[in-house]
């Protein structure tokens, strides 16, 4: 399959989990892929392995809270590949602590890296992407966006915000070339868990097993490809039926 072919996608988060999965996968399909990350090390051996399978692939280094590190990965990727067509915000961090014990200070920075990014994101890509004529934007939500339950209040504000930001981009940008939608993930199997009970987390999934990050990634080419052309402002849920209860 060939779905990216001319097509250039900027994935944040991009040097593990997720957003490896979904690099890897939209490059092997044709796409010239952005790595942007703060792991330089880790995001530099995405984009290696990339390349070392015939790929095209660059690593930007990329602090999703920064609007000139957003800047500057624009420039870049627009100065190497001649265009942005695909933009995929998945960078996010977690927090665990009840809201009576979650001090401000990682309130602010959960906000800032899941959720301030994204609209930094898109501010950023705004021109390159309507320029593009036909692009699209696949925000990483959570379920936990959509649905109460585990972890803190920052998450949960956070991917909420991040369902409805993309919502009202979509309005903004349904004429403009440009559509918008986010996913849903549940309990993936991916480096944000940490120290959570795996064992828990399956046993609270109706499918009974964790996701992997490659099936966040097939979700993802889905809405980034133009086999999703008329949807915009959807969201898309892929959680093991944990929502559906």
């Amino acid at each position: 399959m060939a779905r990216f072919t001319g097509k250039t996608a900027l994935i944040t988060g991009g040097a593990s989990g997720i957003g490896k999965a979904a690099a890897k996968l939209l490059a092997s399909e044709g796409a010239n892929v952005v790595v942007g990350d703060i792991q330089v090390e880790a995001g530099e051996t995405v984009a290696k392995e990339i390349t070392d399978a015939g790929g095209n692939a660059i690593f930007v280094s990329l602090d999703v809270t920064s609007e000139d590190d957003w800047n500057a990965a624009i420039a870049t990727t627009v100065e190497t590949y001649g265009g942005l067509t695909t933009l995929v915000n998945n960078a996010g961090i977690g927090d665990t602590l009840p809201i009576e014990d979650t001090p401000l200070a990682d309130w602010d920075r959960v906000i800032a890296v899941t959720q301030t990014s994204a609209f930094l994101g898109m501010k950023a890509a705004s021109a390159e992407l309507q320029k593009s004529g036909n692009a699209s934007v696949v925000n990483i939500s959570s379920m936990y966006g959509i649905v109460g339950g585990l972890g803190g209040p920052s998450y949960a504000a956070a991917k909420g915000a991040v369902r409805i930001l993309t919502k009202n981009t979509a309005l903004g940008w349904a004429k403009k070339g440009v559509r918008a939608n986010s996913v849903h993930p549940g309990y993936i199997n991916t480096p944000i868990l940490g120290d959570t009970d795996r064992q828990y987390l399956i046993d609270t999934t109706p499918m009974g097993r964790l996701g992997e990050p490659e099936e966040i990634a097939n979700v993802i080419a889905f809405l980034a490809s133009d086999e999703s052309s008329f949807m915009t402002g959807s969201e898309v849920v892929a959680d093991g039926g944990y929502t559906a209860g």
